[in-house]
């Protein structure tokens, strides 16, 4: 479909953003010759007054290029085919790289000054808006480098990351996806989007041709893409090891300010709960009535002719539904979404494939989606509005230096809205047969977004530290490491298809290392939070809503503590677990 056969309802208002794009244009000129100024500051942050300044035009600076950023990225993001908008995104980056190299001695100088000087400072309340970033600053001294290296290591950035973009370039615009024959015989083009679709079919033969075609396209360019992940491990190794962590996941970890413990407690939950993953793997099979099961029998429903189609208003009502348990205010939130336009729904040429949440401070939340009409595109529409949502309450209650928070809670409110949603449904299921639909998927949900993501987060941890042992990174090294893993949490049950060894090819986040766990964490904590605000109520939507409300303002781990989640504690991942085994154990007898 080309972008102007779409109805205007369904295309976001990034207009919202700039009215037209030159008034980006004017921006983008008075942006760059207000980051000539920001180096007036240098060698004076001694002085409150001073540090002051600084602070507040690094802060206005910040959120101007945020929005210049949102906006380029996002035209970009529609059509990566139109020069215009891509040229607008290089000179973006370029900016962004000269705005870091200018203010790069920002961070050297702050961590230079003595903790009795900043202790006074936070004592005065101007200095309130930047009292995390301060006392993050001191926790992460240690690994600050002496201005000029921090100068080098912000001018390298543009170069190192390109491997992020190149990836998308091959995926997005290059990847040459053939036609494969659907359900009536018809020969119909492979997308990203429609990919999920088709595995989802329920001929056989459909799964396994859009399967085989999908892995053989990256097959054919594994080398060019292997090169491109080595890249990019490699890049965030040297950003490790220049700064003095022992590993880029400890460079990861810390600087989220996240326990390394909530890792171990993780890994070693799901570890300890993959024998329940085989089971539900068994109990697939044997539904389905197979000799064999294949990775492309997956995500099939294993309840006959029980999957439905889910226009965009009907998905839509049935999310504003299912999170009626969050109150009047949020679902107020989430018809303002539709009626003003926040999301770009359906798929068209050229666009990005997926689905997300962005926007910038001081503007509403945007979601771009690929609704193909399955029921993944419902929960994708709660998912996505869940970061928004989490957004709009950060945003209003935050400055803009305490608004933004990190990936790691990201996920939480996200995957809570999932939750709620599918318990919603799977209590209205109007049969039998759709409740064991309801029930498997969430099965699903626990397969793909805990354990599966913990997989990925494993295979990122493996091929970091080759990188790091000095081990080549190589198509077959890579794909056989990964093939591994996929035998380990799939078990014996599935037979293990030789192309699944390269899906990990296919996996944009890991080109932002150590992402992918938190999805698992995330949705150990959702589960948490959304069984409590269906047991308490008002009480815990209170707790969960001063979380949303807190955006960055504190560690992440001590902002699920308000929602009442401690990561340290192994209770929250015990609950998740036996959440899946209860589920589990309620399917069978359904069966």
């Amino acid at each position: 479909m080309k972008r102007n056969e779409v109805k205007q309802e369904y295309k976001w208002k990034l207009e919202d953003i700039f009215a037209t794009d030159e008034a980006w244009e004017k921006e983008f000129k008075e942006t760059g010759a207000e980051v000539k100024k920001i180096g007036a500051y240098k060698g004076k942050l001694s002085v409150a007054k001073q540090l002051l300044a600084c602070l507040n035009a690094s802060d206005a600076l910040d959120l101007r290029i945020e929005r210049l950023y949102c906006y380029a990225r996002m035209r970009r993001d529609e059509n990566g085919a139109v020069d215009k908008y891509v040229g607008m995104c290089d000179r973006m980056d370029r900016l962004v790289t000269s705005y870091a190299a200018a203010s790069s001695y920002i961070t050297a100088e702050l961590s230079s000054l003595s903790d009795e000087y900043l202790d006074v400072v936070l004592t005065l309340p101007e200095f309130q808006p930047y009292s995390y970033m301060l006392g993050e600053v001191k926790r992460k001294k240690k690994y600050i480098l002496p201005e000029r290296e921090e100068k080098i290591l912000a001018m390298s950035g543009s170069a190192m990351s390109m491997f992020d973009e190149i990836f998308g370039k091959i995926d997005y615009v290059d990847l040459p996806l053939p036609k494969i024959k659907d359900e009536h015989g018809k020969r119909v083009q492979l997308t990203h989007g429609k990919y999920s679709f088709f595995l989802q079919s329920p001929d056989r033969s459909v799964r396994k041709h859009a399967f085989d075609a999908l892995y053989k396209t990256y097959c054919r360019l594994i080398n060019t893409i292997t090169s491109v992940y080595a890249g990019s491990v490699k890049a965030d190794n040297f950003y490790a090891e220049a700064r003095g962590y022992k590993s880029s996941l400890e460079k990861a970890l810390y600087e989220d300010n996240v326990p390394f413990g909530v890792y171990d407690n993780l890994l070693s939950a799901v570890g300890d709960n993959l024998k329940y993953v085989h089971e539900y793997v068994a109990l697939r099979k044997d539904a389905l009535g197979y000799d064999k099961l294949h990775m492309y029998d997956m995500y099939v429903p294993i309840v006959e002719n029980a999957e439905s189609e889910y226009d965009f208003e009907t998905a839509f009502d049935m999310v504003v539904k299912g999170l009626a348990p969050l109150g009047e205010e949020y679902r107020e939130l989430l018809l303002r979404a539709r009626s003003e336009r926040w999301m770009d729904v359906f798929e068209t040429e050229n666009k990005r494939s997926g689905a997300y949440s962005w926007g910038a401070y001081g503007t509403h939340p945007y979601v771009l989606l690929n609704h193909s009409n399955t029921t993944h595109d419902v929960f994708t529409i709660a998912h996505e509005l869940g970061h928004s949502m989490h957004s709009y309450y950060s945003h209003g209650a935050q400055p803009h230096a305490k608004a933004h928070y990190s990936i790691f809670v990201a996920e939480v409110a996200s995957t809570v809205n999932e939750v709620l949603l599918l318990k919603y449904m799977i209590g209205n299921a109007s049969d039998k047969k759709d409740k064991k639909y309801l029930l498997t998927y969430y099965l699903d949900m626990f397969r793909t977004t805990l354990f599966r993501q913990t997989m990925f987060a494993e295979f990122e941890k493996l091929s970091h530290d080759m990188a790091a042992k000095g081990l080549p990174l190589t198509p077959k090294s890579l794909s056989d490491k990964y093939y591994k893993l996929n035998k380990k949490y799939y078990g014996k049950a599935v037979t293990h298809d030789n192309l699944i060894r390269y899906e990990w090819a296919r996996i944009p986040h890991f080109y932002t290392a150590f992402y992918v766990y938190k999805y698992s964490t995330g949705l150990t904590a959702a589960v948490n939070i959304a069984n409590a605000i269906l047991t308490k109520g008002e009480s815990a939507v209170a707790d969960y809503k001063r979380f949303l409300k807190s955006g960055g303002s504190d560690s992440p781990y001590e902002l699920l503590k308000i929602a009442g989640v401690d990561l340290m504690d192994k209770t929250p991942f015990n609950n998740a677990m036996n959440e899946f085994k209860a589920t589990l154990e309620q399917l069978k007898k359904e069966f």
